[in-house]
């Protein structure tokens, strides 16, 4: 069959601006995936991440938030990003301990002396050398998000580690929240989140560790009266990528993305003690919770092993001599 000229020009240029059409509007879009609510400020700052990227780069990389454990859990969600079918995923260091051994400097109790000495690591040396420590390991770090600072919170006060003795505490499933209570003098009970407001409730467990908003978002100032402010540990949620999805983006787009996750760390910063202080609030005014200052040097004693021996740990040792360099 032969093609009339007029014929084949006229398609061979349609052919054309269909390719162009299409390359002019294949933006990357990278999905990510987190188990909070949309009105929960990590979900607000990551969505001012994707915002900031999509400018950065004139719409040509674009961010898809799927918020409330859309893609699985956590855990879930990690293990979809190192097969490659997830692109960001955010979790936390307590988690991501299991995955990248780097991160268990985070879960050290009182590795931190306050706030700022937190904010100091996670914007610095030490905080970037542990972002990018996992790349061989399928994913990296992107930024770090403020989980707050846990405390104990039970029907008494806890200001000295001999208060714990005898009582049951829930944990998360971590070997090192189980090793804090115990040097505590606590009974470490790991349990689900999802079951402790009944646990408390029943007696099942005699108090837990959290930070101030799980007093009212879970309720458990109705059945917990005391908070007390031992803040043994901080520990930063993380938002890591695929590494391979970080290759293809390319320098210049790499560059985009770390610029407008660094500047969602920030944004995050202040919406995170907008929520507590209201949390604070509504439990002392709503909920009759009493909050207690306590004297931390006791239970920093307490915990010292597990500091001694992290300085021994060749995983860990050289992030947590960064971080204590940073104390002031």
């Amino acid at each position: 069959m032969r093609w009339n000229k007029k014929v084949l020009s006229t398609a061979m240029t349609c052919a054309l601006v269909a390719s162009t059409s299409f390359a002019a509007s294949a933006a990357t879009t990278l999905k990510l995936s987190h188990n909070q609510d949309r009105n929960h400020p990590v979900h607000k700052s990551m969505q001012y991440m994707a915002d900031q990227v999509k400018e950065y780069t004139d719409g040509e990389v674009r961010i898809r938030i799927y918020p409330n454990g859309q893609l699985g859990t956590q855990r879930e969600s990690m293990e979809l990003l190192q097969n490659g079918a997830l692109h960001i995923a955010k979790s936390n260091a307590s988690e991501m301990e299991s995955f990248e051994p780097a991160y268990g400097a985070f879960n050290i109790p009182y590795i931190f002396r306050d706030r700022d000495h937190y904010y100091r690591a996670m914007t610095g040396e030490v905080g970037e050398k542990i972002l990018a420590a996992s790349y061989d390991k399928g994913f990296v770090g992107l930024t770090y998000y403020d989980a707050g600072s846990r405390s104990f919170y039970a029907n008494k006060e806890i200001t000295s580690p001999e208060d714990l003795k005898g009582l049951k505490i829930r944990v998360q499933p971590s070997p090192t929240a189980v090793e804090m209570i115990k040097l505590m003098g606590g009974a470490p009970t790991p349990l689900s989140y999802g079951e402790l407001y009944t646990a408390l409730q029943q007696g099942v467990v005699d108090g837990a560790e959290n930070n101030p908003t799980a007093l009212t978002n879970s309720r458990h100032g109705e059945v917990s009266k005391v908070f007390s402010q031992d803040e043994h540990t901080m520990i930063p949620d993380v938002l890591v990528i695929s590494s391979k999805v970080w290759d293809d983006l390319g320098d210049e787009y790499q560059q985009a993305l770390k610029k407008a996750a660094k500047e969602s760390m920030m944004y995050h910063k202040d919406l995170w003690t907008e929520m507590t202080d209201k949390a604070v609030e509504k439990a002392q005014k709503s909920m009759d919770v009493k909050f207690v200052a306590v004297e931390k040097q006791p239970f920093v004693d307490a915990v010292k092993p597990m500091h001694d021996a992290a300085l021994e740990n060749p995983a860990i040792a050289e992030y947590v001599r960064g971080i204590d360099a940073l104390a002031q």
